[in-house]
């Protein structure tokens, strides 16, 4: 499946050995959303950041420039965890709309398991540079863009009646919230609704809509 929007932003570091750096910045992102669930962005400084993931701070300016890039890289390795759970379901070969339905059920388990840090990024990210920001919405866009590829899919094998290209994309970004919203909701929705409970529900009204 082709990626449109298959882009990272690169992020300066003084370090030649690329092995290195994806080892040091995954010890470093590990370090900061401990400390940016616990205790904010804002709150959080990079003397601290160094500290937990076992770095000095001379050696943590070697692999990002600012704490905004590290919290650039907490948002994309967020986003990276959530896009390969949902595209290891992808390879299994179904209909499209079994395919779609399997996709909202892993999607739904994987926004429950990193809820903490979904809810990171819609608080933090209106800390990051513009530059910064628009490489993380594309990340967004690109876990939509799943949903709509499985759409497309489903339409053209007959499984799936949408009627027209723009409800088709309201759908995939209705499946992305629908998500999102056990994670912001949850405090509420446990009351009443266990996490199969809710993909249950979510999912016959999707499918009511497209079948």
């Amino acid at each position: 499946m082709q990626d449109p929007l298959a882009h990272k932003k690169d992020i300066p570091t003084l370090v030649k050995d690329p092995g290195l750096v994806e080892k040091r910045r995954c010890q470093i992102v590990d370090a900061a959303v401990r400390l940016f669930v616990d205790k904010g962005f804002h709150k959080t400084t990079t003397r601290e950041i160094a500290r937990v993931s076992g770095l000095s701070i001379g050696s943590l300016y070697e692999y990002i420039q600012s704490k905004e890039d590290v919290l650039y890289l907490v948002c994309e390795t967020i986003h990276s965890a959530i896009r390969e759970r949902l595209e290891k379901n992808l390879q299994v070969q179904s209909d499209g709309k079994t395919q779609i339905e399997q996709a909202i059920n892993e999607y739904f388990q994987v926004c429950d398991e990193m809820a903490d840090m979904i809810l990171l990024i819609y608080q933090e990210t209106n800390s990051l540079p513009p530059d910064s920001l628009r490489y993380v919405l594309q990340d967004e866009e690109r876990i939509t863009h799943i949903f709509r590829d499985i759409l497309e899919q489903g339409v053209e094998n007959g499984t799936i009646k949408i009627r027209d290209g723009k409800t088709l994309t309201i759908m995939a970004h209705t499946i992305a919230v629908l998500g999102h919203m056990w994670t912001f909701r949850r405090w509420s929705l446990h009351r009443n609704f266990t996490l199969g409970e809710y993909t249950k529900t979510q999912t016959e009204m999707i499918l009511n809509f497209i079948d």
